[in-house]
């Protein structure tokens, strides 16, 4: 097929979500049938990222300054923080551009069968940020599953003794979900999230 260059970039690319052996090869085609417009600027954004790109030691986002640009726009809600589980669901919110709070990344959900404990997550700076004062209302915005849910128990627990609020973002149907596709769990959620109409 190609040199070892050609071999070694499409087996660094098939390592990316979402991509397989097929869909690197497609890529790394695009790349290099023009390498001054696509696979050179590609090349020097990654380096560039690489060198530049830490974790926010206050909420554990990912951003080039630390703390990172959302913690510290004065311009965002400060007495209310979305827990999230990843950076992924940070900016699927930021995208979405319907919180102007701050946030904290756990980095990953309880889970027994994983063996992730209270003590593999993200969990002291948060606790921090509630002792400084300030914070009234703290959603959790954690996926709906099972690991999910006990993170969010647990948590809702934990924080407590802070006196803030805990809420958690609802689940169920999905605008323009039809009710007759959904599964049992997501129709389960949304009945008993039900509000006043």
């Amino acid at each position: 097929m190609g040199g070892p260059e050609i071999e070694r970039l499409i087996e660094l690319l098939s390592r990316l979500p979402g991509l397989g052996p097929r869909s690197a090869r497609r890529a790394a085609l695009t790349l290099l049938r023009q390498p001054q417009t696509r696979l050179l600027p590609l090349a020097d954004a990654m380096q560039r990222a690489g060198q530049s790109v830490r974790t926010c030691s206050r909420c554990g986002n990912l951003d080039s300054r630390d703390p990172c640009s959302i913690c510290t726009d004065d311009h965002r809600d400060g007495s209310v923080i979305c827990v999230v589980e990843g950076v992924g669901d940070l900016w699927a919110l930021e995208r979405a551009a319907v919180h102007r709070g701050l946030y904290h990344v756990l980095g990953g959900t309880l889970s027994a069968l994983a063996g992730i404990g209270p003590e593999d997550l993200n969990l002291r700076p948060l606790l921090s940020r509630l002792e400084e004062g300030g914070v009234r209302e703290v959603i959790l915005a954690l996926g709906a599953t099972v690991d999910g849910a006990t993170t969010a128990h647990w948590l809702a627990d934990r924080l407590q003794p802070f006196g803030v609020t805990v809420s958690r973002v609802a689940q169920g149907v999905p605008m323009g979900g039809a009710l007759d596709v959904l599964d049992d769990g997501t129709l389960a959620a949304a009945l008993m999230a039900r509000r006043a109409g």
